[in-house]
């Protein structure tokens, strides 16, 4: 493994978890152990790890573009991982606001109600 997916995958598991970590690594196989070592390296070992922004910004970031772009399948994630990057249920609220303005309103709409189940559920946990 490459020094930047030891890195990438450190990362990883502080901002998602070694819970979600382990269950995706348990799911890899052959046909998609390119693409996630992709991702590993690219996103987590490269962007992530960049001390350029603080992970309370780059996760409200990772959030509004997610929801800009229609991304939700990953949201319920990236919302559980505003327990390690510092983002607030506030910042979260004033990121989908801001995705309401310059992405519309039905995006941000979808999107606060993704994070509002999963908040709950994180609550329940």
């Amino acid at each position: 493994m490459s020094e930047r997916f030891e890195q990438g995958m450190r990362i990883r598991r502080e901002v998602l978890g070694d819970a979600h970590v382990d269950r995706a690594e348990a799911e890899k196989t052959e046909f998609d152990l390119p693409f996630q070592s992709l991702i590993t390296e690219a996103a987590w070992g490269t962007v992530w790890a960049s001390d350029g922004i603080p992970a309370r910004e780059r996760s409200m970031l990772t959030l509004a573009l997610l929801a800009a772009l229609g991304n939700f399948e990953e949201i319920p994630m990236h919302i559980r991982a505003t327990a390690r990057t510092g983002a607030s249920k506030k910042d979260v609220l004033e990121v989908f606001q801001h995705v309401a303005i310059y992405a519309g309103v039905p995006r941000a709409n979808h999107a606060l109600k993704l994070a509002k189940q999963t908040y709950a559920e994180m609550e329940r946990e």
